[in-house]
């Protein structure tokens, strides 16, 4: 049996494509897409695919140079590059989703940082009781995003995210709009990390965050998980209710 069957998820990618002022493109990181679409699809979810501007979104032409696994599986699924090619518009999306996993990319930095539709869709998904996700610098998303108190979500949550070692390490953090290591801690988040580039994800209750690319299949596991232990609390639950009737 599928273990997240009749689950819906929503990966969110970057609509930017300009790399800061350096003239180089951008978008969202491959491996970042590709690991959890194809997790979460054999598991059994539905999975859609949003933008900021709906549409095909721009992928990394960096994120290309490599491929892995992962990335050869989504890049040949017929299905994947039609959600790809034709991502929904976030403004639109009105159908509720069990989880909300945000791709990174250097993009993010630029589009999801600030966006409201995007800040607004996750706060209101998580306090409806959706798992929240996002790898790398899609944690960039998670800057504006309010949990039900009204406080950061990250607030006093273990969160990972791209490192500012690493940042620098790749020459990028001069030209990214801020540290996002830094912006993360500044809200109060717990954070952590491991090695640069390798695979290091953390989850807090219903929220899931991993640091790197490298990290994408193991926050996308973390998600199951946390789906998981959610469908279990709602079938013990059920069954109380049964009892008392």
């Amino acid at each position: 049996m599928k273990i997240l069957a009749a689950m819906k998820i929503l990966l969110i990618v970057t609509s930017h494509s300009q790399f800061g002022n350096t003239g180089e493109p951008t978008g969202y990181w491959l491996e970042e897409l590709a690991a959890p679409y194809e997790a979460f699809v054999e598991a059994g979810a539905q999975v859609d695919i949003a933008s900021p501007e709906g549409g095909k979104a721009p992928v990394d032409p960096r994120s290309q140079q490599e491929p892995t696994d992962a990335t050869r599986a989504f890049l040949a699924d017929g299905a994947a590059q039609k959600k790809a090619a034709q991502t929904l518009k976030i403004s639109d999306v009105k159908e509720r989703y069990d989880a909300y996993f945000v791709v990174g990319g250097h993009g993010v930095m630029w589009d999801l940082a600030t966006s409201a539709p995007v800040h607004t869709l996750l706060s209101k998904g998580y306090a409806r009781g959706s798992v929240v996700a996002a790898v790398c610098h899609g944690p960039a998303a998670l800057v504006g995003v309010k949990g039900p108190d009204g406080e950061p979500l990250v607030k006093g949550k273990r969160v990972a995210a791209f490192s500012n070692a690493e940042e620098t390490a790749a020459k990028f953090d001069t030209i990214v709009p801020f540290a996002l290591e830094t912006r993360i801690r500044e809200l109060g988040a717990r954070y952590e990390s491991g090695p640069m580039w390798q695979s290091f994800a953390v989850r807090d209750g219903r929220l899931v965050t991993g640091q790197n690319p490298a990290s994408s299949a193991a926050a996308a596991r973390e998600v199951i998980a946390a789906l998981t232990e959610k469908a279990g609390e709602k079938a013990g639950e059920k069954k109380a209710e049964a009892k008392k009737k």
